[in-house]
């Protein structure tokens, strides 16, 4: 017999040993993970991923940090497969029994002798695996079509958590010599079910909620803030998947008001330990962004560039923040080179990269000559052959852009008026560029030159198309500016000018949306819940539907909120 077989039968008989041993290696792979070190991090778990649940957990949660943060298909596809490995392996360390019932038992008994530590950990692993399995369908399929229907396995993880949750407020239960890796495990889960779901459109609430699933944003926010100051195993995935939501989640899929002081706050001590580590750098980006600090974060995006060559696919996340932060200081041939960038070298989605560099080149002026030789009009009219399924679902964007190219396919097109300043919108930009007046008073002059430029042309069957789509983005900068008054002329334009618009019907929620977030400044909060009522029950089919309903739903929940609830008081709680 070797001696590591020797070792690993002694290990056998000690699985507290065991446990504590695994959670080392693993606390250690995820530090060279951290520090860049990504292709070491892997090869020192991946030996044992077949005999440490562990160890397998931990190998698919770092291939699925890799796809959340790249959208890489291929990426995401990996760390589906590796992550349904990792949840087989768990299931051989599982009870052999049904969780709900064996925990619900346990709960009202004297000790914890049905349930070793290990199986009380493999429980917390294999919900883990459920729950990442169900981050990875929300990447491929924000309509949550796939969630929905591979209910079976999130209610599953969620029922877990849950019993895992009360089985720690149990007056009966005792703590293992790994308790703090494990509750740390339960807030992750509790933290991530109740924030995610609080999130949801109405019309897809309903749904979960008739299966058993609910949740609460502040009592999300609370468990996750817990866990990511613990120090455990958890603490580092707590801490991203706040950063995610206070950075990213709130702006795409909320109203831009994200709590980008806590996203410091959390940033901080991970950023002074890992001085180069590139996710962090990348958040650092991300927060500068968001500060209105653009040059701080062109300087962050191309220091996390610099501070690591192995895993490419990283660089492109900082390459599509560069080009948003180009074209928010208007330099056209900038945004143009990170667009062509991504086209050239990312697979995400090749059809809103192409869009995008024929985007920036229609914002040209006359003596500016294009880089490459290439043509506006061709790039656009290429756009819908280049359309990419995952997992059997087109990407929201991606159908946006095609939407807006076909109109290039005629023989004599219409141009579209500006193309990178509405998909901006779409990407929530006006609520970043807000925070600068010199910004957003240089993009109001861009829209006003396009608005001037459109009544001095031919009329056409898209006029009000293209007239409403500059108020909406006009209206955005004037709000910005304070001019409060002339804004919500310009929302309300839209709204009246409904029977006109032709194609671009998803203008006339947002025209909804946008005015009653402006009278949630002003706390008109009747007027506004009426008014996100009517874009939520009367407008269907329209572009990017779901992700204007997740803005409807964060819209909503601020303005039912007191003034004293919300997001930071999630925040404090902490602190």
């Amino acid at each position: 017999m070797t001696m590591s077989e020797n070792t690993r039968d002694l290990a056998e008989w000690s699985p507290t040993s065991d446990l504590n041993t695994a959670l080392h290696e693993c606390m250690a792979a995820l530090d060279l993970f951290l520090n860049n070190k990504f292709s070491d991090a892997l090869a020192s778990l991946q030996a044992k991923t077949k005999d440490s649940m562990y160890h397998a957990l931990t190998y698919a949660t770092i291939l699925e940090m890799q796809a959340m943060m790249t959208f890489d298909p291929q990426d995401i596809l990996n760390a589906g497969n590796t992550m349904k490995e990792a949840q087989a392996t768990c299931q051989k360390f599982r009870k052999k029994s049904s969780v709900a019932d064996s925990i619900n038992n346990l709960v009202h008994r004297q000790s914890l002798e049905h349930f070793t530590e290990e199986e009380i950990h493999a429980e917390i692993c294999y919900a883990e695996c459920l729950l990442q399995r169900a981050a990875l369908t929300f990447l491929q399929d924000e309509n949550m079509v796939s969630f929905i229907k591979g209910g079976i396995k999130v209610r599953n993880s969620y029922q877990t958590y849950r019993e895992l949750d009360s089985l720690i407020q149990s007056p009966h239960y005792v703590k293992g010599e790994n308790h703090l890796h494990f509750e740390g495990g339960v807030k992750l889960g509790v933290g991530a079910f109740n924030l995610t779901l609080s999130m949801f459109p109405a019309r897809i609430l309903r749904l979960l909620e008739f299966v058993g699933f609910s949740g609460n944003k502040e009592h999300g926010l609370l468990q996750l803030q817990e866990g990511a100051s613990s120090y455990s195993f958890r603490s580092v995935l707590c801490t991203m998947l706040l950063l995610c939501y206070h950075t990213f989640m709130t702006f795409v899929l909320g109203t831009g008001k994200g709590n980008v002081e806590e996203a410091e706050r959390l940033l901080k001590p991970y950023l002074a330990r890992y001085p180069k580590g590139a996710i962090f750098l990348f958040f650092a980006g991300r927060i500068e962004t968001l500060k209105g600090n653009i040059d701080a974060a062109v300087n962050r995006y191309e220091e996390c560039c610099e501070a690591q060559q192995y895993w490419k696919q990283f660089h492109h996340m900082c390459y599509w923040e560069l080009m948003w932060c180009f074209t928010y200081k208007r330099q056209w041939k900038m945004a143009f080179f990170y667009a062509d960038l991504l086209s050239k070298e990312n697979t995400w989605s090749k059809a809103t990269y192409i869009y995008m560099k024929a985007a920036y080149l229609s914002m040209f002026g006359p003596d500016d000559c294009s880089p490459f030789g290439d043509s506006e009009v061709e790039l656009f009219r290429i756009v819908p052959s280049l359309k990419l399924k995952i997992a059997g679902k087109s990407l929201p964007t991606e159908k946006f852009a095609i939407r807006k190219a076909r109109r290039y396919l005629s023989p004599n097109p219409i141009p579209l008026p500006v193309p990178p300043l509405e998909m901006m919108y779409i990407w929530n930009g006006y609520a970043v560029i807000g925070k600068c007046p010199n910004l957003t008073e240089g993009m109001l002059e861009t829209l006003i030159e396009a608005e001037e430029a459109l009544a001095r042309s031919s009329a056409t069957e898209l006029l009000a198309d293209d007239q409403c789509v500059i108020k909406l983005l006009k209206g955005l900068c004037l709000k910005h500016l304070g001019k409060i008054s002339e804004a919500e002329d310009h929302f309300n334009y839209i709204y009246l000018n409904e029977k006109k618009i032709k194609y671009d019907h998803y203008l006339i929620p947002n025209a909804l949306l946008e005015l009653a977030i402006l009278y949630l400044d002003q706390d008109r909060r009747e007027e506004a819940i009426k008014l996100l009522e009517r874009a939520k029950q009367n407008y269907k089919n329209y572009s990017m539907e779901t992700r204007t309903h997740f803005r409807i739903q964060a819209a909503l929940h601020q303005a039912k909120s007191a003034p004293e609830n919300g997001m930071h008081s999630g925040a404090s709680a902490v602190s």
